[in-house]
């Protein structure tokens, strides 16, 4: 296997990531989230994990819980980071933006309680960047999309 199919099957294992979350938080299929707690249900998608903050930012992330401009932030990273991987589009910005949001995430519980300084999150920000590194032609609709003229203009949407 060469090191283009490798960074396909990353992209795509992070899009069904991404998308997961979204849809378990969306309709609670009962991983992650209950249908009880399901955004659907009025339940805040980020709530939980936003409660439990722990460190020295705890306080600023606390005091994110429950806002709804937070919980469409997030669930519409989710959505849109997802969907960008899934069909390589835009994938240098869904790379950057998914990093953000696992930057966010680990400094929420920083540091994290099973090692001091690296947890999932940095891992998954180590993939995000490096997904948005090699975005060009990372699968056959990103080789058609990189082609495009807009995307030819503006080098950061391949």
């Amino acid at each position: 296997m060469n090191n283009k199919n490798i960074l396909v099957l990353i992209r795509l294992s992070m899009a069904w990531i991404m998308l997961w979350a979204f849809m378990d938080k969306l309709w609670g299929l009962g991983f992650g989230t209950t249908v009880a707690n399901s955004w659907l249900q009025g339940h805040s998608p980020t709530s939980g994990f936003l409660k439990s903050s722990a460190g020295p930012l705890a306080g600023v992330f606390q005091g994110m819980v429950g806002n709804p401009i937070v919980d469409w932030l997030f669930m519409l990273g989710l959505l849109l980071i997802g969907l960008a991987l899934l069909l390589g589009i835009g994938v240098r910005i869904a790379g950057g933006a998914g990093a953000l949001m696992m930057l966010l995430m680990w400094a929420s519980h920083f540091p994290p309680s099973q090692n001091p300084l690296i947890d999932d999150h940095i891992i998954y920000l180590l993939i995000f960047i490096l997904l948005a590194k090699n975005a060009e032609g990372i699968g056959r609709i990103g080789i058609w999309w990189a082609g495009q003229k807009l995307v030819k203009k503006y080098p950061i949407l391949k």
